[in-house]
């Protein structure tokens, strides 16, 4: 008896190591059915890399309120809560969302994925030069990440997850959009308006194929919203109407983008092999909020919850950016926006859900559930 009650108590012992080891495995490396989510782009998707570049308060979330829905601190996201990323690692039943490409605190595995994407970035370096990461310098991230893998894991085994992952971008708002913030009433505009747009669907187009050429065939995208129906512009705007602002520069800017992204993107189709990709039309899925709140659940569509003036759209939110005084509603829940140019943890989930399971009312190709599973 004394025997067989040794037996066990060393069985189970043996048990918990291996469910410890485990338990540490999934930490580092991606379950049989977790695909890493490599993700780039802009302040809609950055959860903080730009709290480690030497940037503008303008470009961080690092400052109360900041955070104050979800993580009840700062992260460096330009949210109250969460973003769309985060919602979708929760739908993908990611173990943790992919880490910081930037945070010092980060493992030396990649295998989850990473965050490369930065708050005011864009397609072109010209865009917020010096203070962001832009797309191209993203890219060489992934590369020198890709190097990495291939070091960790051998050429094979890279390859099949680089292949398997998802490529989540969100690019090209701050392009069209820069040139109008700081003067809204007289911009000029760097190029005419099909060359603008040639310029930063070119940009994206040689991203891709470096990403392709690493091995990466599933590629999802937002495409630019409205501009003009963000409360910092909106003010400028000559009147009040939905209607106006998405008749007002960058808006149309934006339009041209979206059309050209999808023609872009059903060419690669057939210029590569094995690419597959999903566009979620973000323009609609945001005037939709804005014109018809209260049918998705908002009070507020066209006001930011944080930061004064007109719509509070004078990007005074965490008074850190020049202005110092600044209005907060009670409840960010109830906006589309959360400050002047960003979308609340609500509207996020809103788009993330659109982005996860929609129809072709909002999807071009796949949507994501069906982008992971592939």
């Amino acid at each position: 008896m004394a025997t067989l009650r040794v037996f066990v108590v060393l069985l189970l012992f043996i048990l918990n190591i291996h469910h410890s080891h485990s338990h540490s495995e999934k930490n580092t490396c991606p379950s049989e059915n977790e695909q890493p989510m490599f993700i780039f782009g802009d302040s809609i998707f950055d959860s903080g890399n730009n709290n480690y570049i030497n940037t503008s308060p303008i470009f961080q979330g690092n400052f109360p309120p900041y955070g104050q829905s979800f993580f009840k601190y700062p992260t460096g996201r330009l949210s109250d809560g969460r973003l769309i990323t985060d919602f979708i690692a929760d739908y993908a039943e990611f173990s943790h969302i992919p880490r910081l490409f930037l945070d010092p605190r980060r493992l030396n595995s990649y295998t989850n994925g990473v965050n490369f994407a930065s708050a005011g970035a864009g397609a072109l370096p010209e865009t917020n030069p010096g203070l962001v990461i832009d797309m191209r310098t993203q890219g060489l991230y992934f590369t020198r990440v890709s190097r990495q893998l291939r070091q960790q894991l051998g050429e094979l085994k890279a390859r099949r997850l680089l292949s398997t992952a998802v490529y989540l971008f969100s690019i090209g708002s701050n392009d069209y959009a820069s040139p109008f913030y700081t003067n809204p009433m007289n911009v000029t505009v760097p190029y005419p308006p099909r060359n603008f747009v040639d310029f930063v669907i070119g940009n994206i187009t040689t991203v891709i194929k470096g990403i392709y050429s690493e091995g990466g065939r599933k590629f999802a995208f937002l495409n630019v919203p409205p501009l003009s129906c963000a409360p910092l512009l909106r003010a400028f705007v000559n009147g009040t109407t939905i209607e106006a602002c998405l008749e007002a520069q960058p808006s149309p800017l934006a339009r041209l983008h979206n059309i050209a992204l999808s023609t872009s993107f059903q060419n690669l189709e057939r210029q590569l092999r094995g690419f597959k990709y999903s566009i979620f039309n973000f323009y609609d899925a945001f005037q939709e909020l804005v014109k018809y709140p209260s049918k998705y659940g908002f009070r507020e569509g066209s006001v930011a919850c944080c930061g004064g003036g007109p719509y509070r759209g004078d990007y005074s939110c965490g008074g850190k950016r020049g202005i110092e005084e600044y209005e907060l509603c009670s409840d960010p829940g109830e906006n589309v926006f959360f400050d002047s140019l960003h979308p609340s943890e609500k509207a996020a989930e809103h788009f993330a859900r659109l982005m996860w399971n929609g129809n072709r009312d909002v999807i071009e190709s796949y949507n994501l559930e069906q982008l992971f599973n592939l």
